[in-house]
């Protein structure tokens, strides 16, 4: 058995392609800066990438189901990801594997299936100054960082955030212009773990930052399993003995498909 946790760092790979600037500061894809901080800063983990293009998008049956986190970054695309695919990712969270979602990834098709909102936001691209403040310290993912951590340059995203009521809210990020904006999220489905982390527009060089880098790493091994359980729906025997009824009433049951239970 692999000790490792086992990560898959999923990204678009569309603006790097297709943007000079871009790929100028992520020649390789974001997926591939995201992933190489996640393998220099801890040893345990197991860090593997996947992109859109890939078959399955990168994400079979078989490689999810080695999957302990998925780390999901997504913007000009989200439409391109398959029905089939959400599908698969939303029941190996309601399994146990852990989802971060990144950035844009707000407005993935698997976020807004998870959180069953729209995940609407204010934005504005105008290379401004990010105050992210740790209001949670004790959590977790803010292991190890300060009071807040500053980004020079970054995308303002700001309140209302169309999402459920967080279990917690770890970052609360204020912008240049005013805004502020629940920039650290977590929420708990089915038996995974899952969190939504503000940073990483395409256009800056914020996955090279060593706060943002530290975030991701402790976010993984907070998201990791604890379980990993597969949905069943069994007819069960009792436990005890049953005693006889004096009345008869129609048995019905639940009406399920086998294809609700795999």
């Amino acid at each position: 058995m692999n000790s490792k946790i086992s990560v898959i760092v999923w990204n678009e790979f569309q603006h790097e392609r297709q943007s000079p600037a871009i790929a100028a500061i992520y020649p390789d894809g974001m997926h591939q800066v995201i992933a190489q901080a996640l393998r220099v800063g801890d040893a345990e983990l197991d860090v593997g990438t996947a992109t859109l293009d890939q078959p399955e998008h990168g994400l079979s049956e078989e490689r999810l189901a080695g999957c302990d986190v998925l780390v999901w970054w997504g913007h000009k695309a989200h439409e391109q990801v398959s029905d089939e695919i959400v599908e698969r990712v939303q029941k190996r969270v309601l399994e146990g594997m852990g989802l971060i979602v990144l950035h844009s990834g707000h407005f993935s098709k698997i976020f807004r299936r998870m959180m069953g909102t729209n995940c609407s936001l204010k934005w504005r691209e105008a290379d401004e100054k990010e105050r992210v403040w740790v209001v949670e310290p004790s959590h977790p993912i803010a292991a190890g960082l300060g009071e807040y951590f500053e980004l020079p340059y970054e995308e303002m995203y700001g309140e209302r955030f169309d999402i459920p009521k967080p279990e917690s809210t770890v970052f609360i990020s204020w912008f240049e212009g005013g805004e502020v904006f629940r920039s650290g999220c977590t929420w708990e489905r089915g038996h995974g773990r899952i969190f939504y982390f503000r940073p990483g527009h395409e256009a800056y060089p914020t996955y090279y930052d060593a706060n943002v880098q530290r975030v991701l790493n402790n976010a993984v091994r907070w998201a990791a399993p604890r379980v990993q359980i597969v949905d069943s729906c069994p007819n069960a025997q009792p436990l005890e003995k049953l005693g006889k009824k004096e009345l008869n009433f129609a048995k019905v049951g639940i009406v399920q498909s086998v294809k609700d239970v795999q």
